[in-house]
């Protein structure tokens, strides 16, 4: 398995993986447009060529930045997948001068593995309730796990 940057020419693999996850409401679906605009954010692992996950490095302020969209196919979790994509991620974060990444998550326990701790939602919702959160079919009734990490 290799981590790569995303290509434009990955989008329409990268929307056929994360659709479960948008189908069951787990990630906020972005049309083609939106993740061209932020194809450099993306992160993906291949294995054989094929997309098996990807993940966004989404940067609010110089300080502040989220981890977001982490989706793995199906098929290959519990292999170390998204582990790997978010572990990179922070690393990324790190070399840009981040201080902390927030995520907004249904999977807290994988994200707490990585030292995550949880944060109260009024400390990143203002970041993301007219970016992200106005679009989710739960809005404005959140049931997500705010999660910060200090870096």
């Amino acid at each position: 398995m290799e981590l790569v940057k995303a290509k434009l020419s990955d989008i329409a693999e990268m929307q056929r993986l994360v659709k479960p996850y948008i189908d069951e409401g787990l990630v906020l679906a972005r049309s083609d447009e939106e993740v061209a605009n932020m194809i450099r954010s993306y992160t993906i692992a291949r294995d054989n060529g094929a997309i098996v996950g990807f993940a966004a490095l989404y940067i609010y302020t110089q300080k502040l930045g989220e981890i977001r969209s982490l989706a793995v196919e199906k098929s290959r979790r519990d292999e170390g997948v998204g582990g790997a994509i978010a572990l990179r991620l922070i690393e990324e974060a790190k070399f840009l001068g981040l201080e902390q990444i927030l995520t907004l998550t249904y999977r807290a326990s994988f994200f707490r593995r990585l030292g995550f701790k949880e944060a109260p939602k009024e400390e990143v919702w203002h970041h993301k309730v007219w970016e992200d959160c106005i679009r989710c079919k739960r809005f404005p009734v959140c049931d997500e796990t705010a999660l910060i990490l200090e870096i």
